[in-house]
């Protein structure tokens, strides 16, 4: 964006424990304020209401509905009648959203006169379903960082890291990201002992760490697969992780799969995750069923076990096809050069 546009840019404090970007890398002017949270949730950027009356004509905002400052800023826009266009990059709709939550969104959603940039062809739908004008509403999708992710694909090469270490042919799960409650990881193992019960064996090996470490170890070694299960730990080299998961076969991920399924195709590894969409992140879109994954019903042990053995007989013999439209998923729609496609069509 900064190499394309002439943009400048307003950072508030963050209100999470994401890390900043490092802003010396913007050419543009960069200013930074400190977010005053209110009760409940609301918050406030200073600075941002000053910037209507600068001499800019276009505004990028990133759109939460707790966030006070954007409301005024939207608002004020058309008191003053403003010829200058205000854009939103927002989630948008997620489709659990309650009665009083639609006429909030529903009312902010309409205040940018320039359009709204959402992650998803999910989240546009809804929105066209709730009336909103399809011409305002662009897909720009997710991504990450795919020039680096391209020269590292280079390098890629069927290894034996899994036969290594397990000493088997079985086919090779993984899941890479924190070890957390939320992310619903004693599922796996679940399934992985039901399929075991049917003669079904596989691998699973877990990238990462985290509170729930301890107790998924005590599950393994209560469903007696140690000999199956590889808590590989956290690790931050890229070239590392490109080889752990272009050499697996499946990663599922039970809960939000998120950007994990930006890096698991990158690699050419599909993605399994469930099917409760409204509750899912926007990027469970590029996993196509079939092509590159498959999902399996919310929190049905069943159920998962069921798509884990179906992906696999359904694939039998074809993890290189699978690897090919992996890949393609995310070259063609998710990385930069699609998003700032996106952005150059619609920012007039």
């Amino acid at each position: 964006m900064d190499k394309t546009f002439d943009f400048d840019y307003l950072f508030g404090a963050s209100l999470s424990d994401i890390k900043q970007m490092d802003t010396s890398l913007l050419r543009g002017k960069v200013e930074k304020t400190n977010t005053r949270t209110f009760f409940g949730g609301w918050y406030w950027q200073p600075g941002l209401l000053g910037k209507l009356f600068k001499g800019y004509d276009r505004y990028l905002l990133v759109c939460e509905t707790r966030a006070l400052s954007t409301w005024v800023f939207c608002i004020l826009a058309r008191l003053l009648g403003k010829s200058k266009k205000i854009y939103f990059w927002s989630h948008g709709w997620y489709g659990k959203e309650s009665s009083l939550e639609k006429t909030i969104k529903k009312f902010l959603f309409r205040l940018p006169k320039g359009g709204i940039f959402l992650y998803g062809n999910y989240a546009r739908k809804l929105m066209i379903d709730e009336g909103f004008n399809p011409q305002k509403l662009h897909t720009i999708h997710n991504s990450l960082d795919y020039d680096r992710q391209l020269e590292i694909r280079k390098e890629l090469r069927v290894l034996p890291i899994y036969r290594d270490h397990f000493g088997n042919d079985n086919p090779n799960l993984f899941f890479v990201g924190r070890l957390t409650e939320v992310k619903k990881l004693d599922l796996i193992l679940l399934a992985m002992a039901q399929l075991r019960d049917k003669g079904q064996c596989y691998n699973m090996t877990f990238i990462g760490d985290g509170k729930e470490r301890e107790s998924l170890v005590a599950l393994t070694k209560e469903l007696k697969l140690d000999q199956k299960v590889w808590f590989y730990g956290a690790c931050y080299d890229e070239k590392v992780l490109s080889d752990l998961i272009y050499n697996a076969d499946l990663c599922v991920a039970p809960g939000n799969i998120g950007l994990t399924a930006m890096h698991t195709l990158a690699y050419g590894t599909p993605a399994l995750t469930h099917n409760d969409f409204p509750y899912q992140m926007p990027e469970f879109e590029a996993i196509r069923e079939g092509e590159t994954g498959t999902f399996f019903n919310i929190g049905d042990v069943n159920s998962l076990a069921e798509s884990i053995s179906r992906w696999f007989n359904d694939k039998k013999g074809k993890r290189e096809e699978v690897r090919n439209a992996c890949m393609k998923e995310i070259d063609e729609q998710w990385n930069p050069k699609f998003q700032i496609k996106v952005l150059k069509n619609n920012l007039k």
